[in-house]
């Protein structure tokens, strides 16, 4: 009788122990921060990647540092060396990930240009600010530049919307 008696002492134990285990385990993922600082850092490092390339050469349908790049082929270019697959062509780019208000854009969000919903352009957004919305892009007259959009004469009336890429 002694002998269950242990065995089943041994058993309740083992139990505990267990269940103490896992209730610290599943305490620890539930006080864990969560992965917007994470995400917010990668979007700071595609931002600053993106940045990398001011001044690079605009080429039609280029998709590379090394011979320049167009508009959507500088956004896909980008964002794959974060493992953030887009299509090279802006029109299918605006479709890829999902819609966000203009005026809750974050960094690395994508932002499209055109005309009766056709589009035409597209950059990537550095900041939004009381100040207007900072993008970097791949312009056919002067290549990979900064500039803010929300004040330029010729962008804000193309401004069509944006879309979050990122986020998973």
């Amino acid at each position: 009788m002694k002998r269950y008696i242990h065995s089943a002492n041994f058993i309740v134990t083992v139990c505990l122990l267990i269940a103490i285990a896992c209730n610290s385990t599943l305490k620890s993922r539930n006080t864990a921060p969560t992965a917007a600082p994470n995400a917010l850092q990668l979007r700071r490092n595609i931002v600053k990647a993106a940045r990398e390339y001011v001044g690079t050469g605009y080429k039609y349908a280029g998709t590379k540092p090394s011979t320049g790049f167009d508009c959507s082929g500088f956004t896909s270019y980008v964002l794959s060396q974060f493992r953030v697959p887009v299509s090279p062509a802006s029109a299918q780019q605006a479709k890829q990930g999902r819609a966000v208000d203009l005026d809750r854009v974050q960094p690395a969000d994508l932002i499209f240009f055109g005309e009766n919903n056709r589009i035409s352009h597209v950059g990537m957004v550095v900041e939004r600010s009381k100040d207007g919305i900072v993008c970097v892009h791949s312009s056919t007259s002067r290549g990979v530049i900064m500039e803010n959009m929300s004040v330029s004469k010729y962008w804000k009336p193309k401004i069509l919307f944006a879309r979050d890429v990122v986020s998973k």
